[in-house]
């Protein structure tokens, strides 16, 4: 009895089972079972882990936080009949996005190459327009969005091959168009002006439209890993058995990679696959084999979405508005995680309510491996946010001291009528003809009546600053039950 008490301790057992040296046994044997079990399933990728931070994807979201504003003040100020907005109505119209009061314009003053601020010079108070590089950029990006409307076709081809039914929910393409390069109008320029490919109909039984590939291409049924791998097996001279069902691998920073998860990445590695594109509903997926095989096709899925898009990075809500069209799993993030080596998600952006999972392998030291047209113009706000407040000044200066006219015929009139009567005054203080001591005439300080916030992130995120809109987030409630009624 006195050796039993120590494993009874271990299983807490209640000290009036003592004498019960079956019971006792009975556990021990249990408590042996149970290891010996966990151990012969240590071969498996742990269903649930911790996920591990990449500070590269998070300081790519950090900016990206920041583009998310200034793309809603563009939109804002964009909508005006003149391009142009009075500082006291842009304040009204932000505090409907979430944003506090004066916060809008201290928000504006730190990015001096996309916003600018002058005075009317009538009205005399304050406006706020693009600068000419902020509409230069965007005029690059509308000029790459029309450029590459034939790849966009292309895309929503193979989108719409993704589906099990070859067919998906308009309005979720439409919260999803910029990320995979879709022009606003893409309804008319992509859908309508193709109806060889596309079909729009009205489902009687959700009452939402849908778009529907009308015939399925065999050429478009390769998914971008099968073309990565004939690289690597061309290129590198690597076994075509060992890689043809793998996937790039490759672990962020801080990974503990033990000798029983290395095993079981090899055997998932060589797990066969259906994949994407590929009709399952002939199969029986009732059996545990099938079950892993639908497993690892969900993550070439969600792989082949990732790489359809322009950033090859999508929300997490994105992803789930395809989730029943595509046979994804319910618990999207902690399936996710299972593949860190594949996929990071981060929660940077939002405090941690929106979850953007990038494509690991495609980018490098924070850029993507091919870039676009696309992704470029882009790229060029986020150039644009980042630049010294300093530097903006002395563009304005050359860009001003560059102007040709009357205006400047003007201003040297003036500077040389400036010039002569300051001599004059200097020449007299020079040799103390007035013996009062000098003031800084060039002292005036203008304010422009708005509360600077100091600090780095202007203004906490709230709940009007989601990436999810509100139509958005209905749409993610009834979204389920209105597919599963038309796939019945």
């Amino acid at each position: 009895m006195q050796l039993l008490k120590p494993f009874a301790r271990i299983l807490k057992i209640n000290h009036n089972h003592y004498q019960n040296q079956t019971f006792i046994a009975e556990h021990l044997l249990y408590y042996d079972f149970t290891c010996f079990r966990l151990m012969s399933q240590s071969t498996s990728i742990p269903k649930k882990q911790q996920r591990v931070r990449d500070h590269g994807y998070d300081n790519y979201m950090e900016v990206h936080k920041k583009i998310r504003k200034v793309l809603k003040f563009q939109d804002i100020i964009l909508g005006q009949p003149n391009k142009t907005i009075c500082i006291s109505r842009l304040d009204i119209l932000a505090r409907r996005l979430g944003f506090k009061q004066h916060e809008a314009g201290a928000f504006i003053l730190k990015f001096p190459h996309v916003f600018e601020i002058y005075e009317h010079p009538v009205q005399r108070i304050l406006y706020c327009r693009l600068t000419r590089k902020g509409n230069l950029q965007i005029e690059q990006e509308n000029l790459a969005l029309q450029a590459q409307i034939p790849d966009a076709n292309f895309r929503l081809r193979k989108l719409l091959m993704l589906s099990k039914t070859g067919r998906l929910r308009l309005e979720h393409i439409r919260i999803a168009r910029l990320e995979f390069g879709l022009p606003e109008d893409f309804e008319f320029s992509v859908i309508l002006k193709n109806p060889q490919y596309f079909r729009l109909f009205d489902a009687k039984e959700t009452r939402s439209k849908y778009v529907e590939i009308v015939e399925r291409d065999p050429t478009l049924a390769t998914c971008a890993i099968e073309k990565l791998r004939e690289k690597e097996y061309r290129e590198r001279g690597i076994d075509a058995e060992n890689i043809r069902f793998s996937f790039i691998v490759n672990f962020p920073p801080g990974f503990k990679i033990g000798k029983y998860y290395k095993i079981a990445v090899w055997k998932w590695q060589r797990l066969p696959y259906w994949l994407p594109y590929e009709d399952v509903s002939n199969h029986d997926l009732r059996s545990l084999e099938a079950q892993k095989r639908m497993e690892k096709r969900a993550v070439a899925t969600i792989h082949e979405l990732l790489s359809l898009t322009v950033e090859k990075k999508l929300s997490l809500e994105r992803i789930a508005h395809f989730r029943l069209a595509m046979d994804l799993p319910k618990k999207l993030k902690e399936f996710l995680l299972q593949h860190q080596g594949i996929f990071y998600i981060s929660t940077r952006g939002n405090h941690g309510k929106l979850h953007t999972i990038f494509l690991r392998e495609a980018y490098r030291k924070g850029e993507l491996v091919e870039p676009n047209e696309l992704y470029l113009a882009r790229r060029k706000l986020a150039e644009l946010i980042l630049l010294s407040p300093k530097k903006a000044a002395v563009d304005r200066d050359l860009f001003d001291s560059g102007r040709d006219g009357e205006d400047g015929e003007r201003r040297k009139i003036r500077r040389d009528c400036v010039d002569s009567t300051s001599v004059g005054f200097m020449f007299e203080h020079k040799f103390g003809v007035d013996g009062g001591q000098e003031e800084d005439s060039d002292s005036e300080t203008g304010t422009l009546g708005i509360d600077v916030v100091q600090d780095e992130d202007l203004g906490s995120e709230t709940g009007g600053d989601s990436d999810l809109t509100d139509e958005e987030s209905n749409l993610v409630e009834t979204s389920d039950e209105d597919d599963t009624h038309l796939c019945k």
